[in-house]
């Protein structure tokens, strides 16, 4: 297994944020276009959004929180050779949980259907954390 093989599952997490991101400007620009929001309501970032608007917003903003740890250890694993089958499918299980919480956060946006979604991926992530340090804390030349 070659050490980009990781990389697929974080093209898959970023092009998951750019695609909310564009969907949430175009929710965004229709809501101005219709007149349900003018400038002057969200020039300071009030919240004046239209429901539907401000559900697409907030899941685009969720993919700029906790994922920002995931692309931390993956560029971890890379610099420090780590990378195997091991990370490969936790990186797999991280981005399916997130593709999950995203298809709730802007379709039924219910809980607590949303919140496995997120506590899945977010105990996947803490295994590839507690792996990644095992190795390089007790199973590196480098470690302890």
């Amino acid at each position: 297994m070659t050490q980009t093989a990781i990389l697929y599952p974080v093209f898959v997490q970023v092009l998951l944020t750019f695609a909310l991101q564009i969907w949430m400007r175009r929710e965004r620009l229709g809501a101005i276009k219709r007149g349900e929001v003018r400038f002057s309501d969200i020039a300071l970032r009030q919240q004046k959004w239209p429901a539907r608007a401000t559900q697409i917003s907030n899941a685009f903003h969720h993919q700029l929180e906790v994922p920002i740890l995931f692309y931390a250890v993956v560029a971890f694993l890379m610099i420090t050779s780590q990378v195997d089958l091991l990370f490969v499918v936790l990186a797999w299980l991280f981005v399916a949980a997130r593709l999950f919480h995203a298809y709730i956060h802007t379709g039924i946006n219910k809980q607590p259907y949303r919140f496995y979604a997120y506590a899945g991926g977010s105990l996947v992530l803490m295994v590839m954390w507690v792996a990644f340090a095992i190795r390089i804390l007790f199973f590196t030349a480098g470690g302890a």
